[in-house]
Order: structure tokens, then sequence, then C-alpha cells
């Protein structure tokens, strides 16, 4: 089938969109099968918690090689690697019996066939097809984890709840058999060399453009904005269902609240996205750790009144303020660091992100262990969410975007 270059682009974002959304569904439901596998192992949250932290891990520790691989075979292909061994991964947590059978199967295989099918290498194809909207395309397929969020966590809870946790990870992974595979190979496709305008900035290969971003005070700035904003949204990610729980929410009421979640995500994804391209970055990144901050205060009221509101009230706002961290920080990627180098640099980012996120979810659960509390953990999530925004400033995407005048002609960033 032979399509335009302009309904190409789009159809590579629907199909990426509908990948997001099943693979982070995968990703934000280990929250659920935490509270399964308490239920059944009686295993402590820090070695449950252990499990996510060493996938997150694994999932910072290899994406730069993902990174330099895609930019060097095609994400296309990388992205089909991914796929099968993230289905060999389920499959073997299925059959989890000890402790340590969780962190091969999930926070080892798993992990790495998520990383080479999801976030990086979509973002590379995704940015590479809408280099004149890079702030809206990429809040688009991000919503797509929102609607993963919004729709695959809750029903990973159902079909534990009816069926176990052994057979929802074996039907999780038949769901990647039968749509991710399938619609990478038909659906994406990455982008024509002519498509792409050529670089006459005569930059350095991507070996010497990864040396520069390493010795730019911008590159840690930002580096520090997916630590500390990463910390935070996986903290209340993998958290937030066992505190609610807890405090007496039912189960099932928690998993939808991270469903609403979710569901806010998507809109603010796309919201954000589409702000910091006529606002800039920083404006928009702003506004969304804001929502994080009160989501941090609200999360607080909602243990001590489980029974009312206030439970969604913390997910609207937890999900708009996720999706600033989830949805900009690519974008500032991109304004900071464009040209050959950029799979690679955007790889490294991916390793920093996952020290922090990995950081937070095993510190919760620790903090847990060790105080028979979350409320320590809640005063370094409220922390690391007015650090973020801070360093954004400091990196100052949009003063890049000036100098290299690629601002939008009716953007208020050209004035």
């Amino acid at each position: 089938m032979n399509l335009s270059t302009n309904t190409r682009r789009w159809v590579v974002l629907a199909a990426v969109f509908l990948n997001l959304a099943l693979l982070y569904g995968i990703w934000y439901s280990y929250a659920v099968f935490l509270v399964a596998l308490l239920q059944e192992f009686h295993w402590s949250r820090s070695v449950l918690a252990g499990a996510f932290s060493v996938f997150i891990l694994v999932n910072g520790a290899i994406s730069p090689i993902v990174g330099w691989m895609a930019g060097r075979l095609g994400a296309r292909r990388v992205m089909l690697f991914g796929g099968v061994t993230l289905v060999a991964g389920l499959f073997l947590a299925a059959h989890t019996s000890v402790w340590w059978h969780l962190y091969v199967a999930f926070g080892l295989i798993a992990s790495i066939g998520l990383t080479s099918a999801g976030w990086l290498p979509s973002i590379i194809v995704v940015r590479a097809w809408f280099l004149d909207r890079v702030g809206m395309a990429v809040g688009v397929v991000s919503a797509g984890i929102g609607v993963g969020i919004a729709f695959v966590v809750p029903l990973m809870q159902y079909s534990i709840g009816n069926v176990g946790w052994r057979w929802t990870f074996r039907l999780v992974a038949l769901a990647v058999v039968i749509w991710m595979l399938p619609a990478t190979f038909a659906l994406i496709r990455e982008a024509a060399p002519e498509y792409i305008p050529p670089d006459t900035t005569n930059r350095p290969a991507w070996r010497d453009a990864l040396g520069a971003a390493l010795r730019d005070r911008r590159y840690w700035y930002l580096g520090g904005v997916y630590a500390f904003g990463n910390m935070v949204t996986q903290l209340l990610f993998v958290h937030q269902i066992a505190y609610l729980v807890d405090h007496g929410v039912a189960v099932l009421a928690a998993a939808s609240v991270a469903g609403v979640a979710g569901m806010a995500s998507i809109v603010g994804k796309v919201g954000w996205g589409s702000l910091s391209d006529r606002y800039g970055r920083e404006l928009a990144y702003s506004w969304a750790m804001a929502c994080l901050v009160a989501s941090v205060g609200v999360l607080v009221l909602a243990g001590q009144y489980p029974e009312s509101l206030l439970p969604f009230v913390y997910a609207v706002l937890f999900g708009l303020g996720y999706a600033g961290s989830a949805a900009l920080t690519p974008a500032a990627t991109s304004d900071l660091f464009a040209g050959p180098g950029f799979s690679t640099i955007f790889g490294t980012f991916q390793t920093i992100l996952a020290v922090g996120a990995a950081g937070g979810a095993w510190l919760a659960g620790k903090i847990f262990d060790v105080t028979g509390s979350y409320s320590l953990a809640l005063w370094l999530a409220l922390a690391g969410s007015l650090a973020a925004p801070a360093l954004m400033w400091l990196a100052a995407p949009s003063r890049a975007l000036r100098v290299s005048g690629t601002v939008f002609p009716s953007s208020p960033l050209k004035r």
C-alpha cells in the first residue's frame, strides 16, 4: 500500500501510540502484581519493589546500547527484537516460585524486551517524522502510555482476580504476540532520508556529539530533571496502590485510581506537549510539576479519608504531573542535542532516568520496611517535585531554540 508522506507519518504515530499503550500498561501493571505477589508469598516490600528497581536499572543500563543500535540498524528492527524478548520474559515470570525467578524473568529479560521495543526507539521513529512538531508528537504518543495505565492496569487487576497472576502474565504476553509484533512489522516505517532536512551545520559524528554533550552543563541539568522527575513518578506509581490499600481503599478501587491517573495523563501529555511547542518546555514543565506537588498533599489526605473522592482527586493531579515528566523531557533533549548523536545521547538520559526511578521505587519500599510508614517517602517525593523544574529552567531548552532559530514563526518564543 502506497501512502503519501503525510499519511504515512500519521499511521506511524497511531501504531506507536497503541504499541506504547500495551507495553507501558505492562510496565505500570507491576503495581497490581506487587499486591498479588505480596499476598501469595509474603515477601517484604523492598524485595518485591527491588524486582521493579532491577527492571528499571536494566532499562537504564542498556538504553545507550539500544539507542546506538536503533541509529545503526534501524529502530523498527530493534522494536521487533524487543517484542520477542518481552514475550519470553513474561512467560517465564508466570512460573515464579522464589524471589530470584521474578528478578531474572521480569527484572532482566522482560526489561531488555520492553526497553528494546518501547519508549526509546519509538521516540527516535516519531521524532524523525515530526521534526516540525516534536513536542506535539511526543505528547501524543506518550499519551498512549496514559491509555495503557487507564485501561490495562485495571484490566490486569480484573484478570488477576479471576484467573490469577500467573495466567495474567501469560495472557499479556499473548497480547504482545497478537498486536505489537504484527503492528510493528506492518505499520511502522522509519522516515525516509530525504524527508529529514539535511544537516548543514557540520556537526561531529555521534561519538564526538556525545562527548560534546557530556562536557555541556546543560546535559547535567537536564539529567537532573530526568532523575528527580522520574524518581517521584515511579515512587508513586509503584507504591500508590499499596499505600491506598493500607489506608482502607479496596484493591479494585485503588487499581481504578491508577486508571484515572492514566486518563488524566492522556490529556496532560497532549496538552503539555502542545503548550511547550508554543510557550517553552520550562513553563509547561513547571506547571506539570506543580500538579505533582499538589498530588502528594492530596494523597496524604486521601489516606485519612479513604471513602471520599480524594483518592481520585489525587489520581487526576498525579496523572497531569506525571504527563509533564514523560512528554517534555524527550522534547527538551531534542531541542538541546539534535543531530547525528541524538539517539545515543537520548539513550544515556534513559540511564540517568533509570537510576532516579529505580532509586525512588526501591527506597520507598525500604522506608516502609524500616519505619512501617510511607511518610518519609512522600517527603522525598515532594522534594524531587520541586528540584526537577528548577533544573529544567537551568537547562533552558527554549534558549537553545531561539539561538537555532527553529521555533515556529507564530510562537511567542520568537519574540
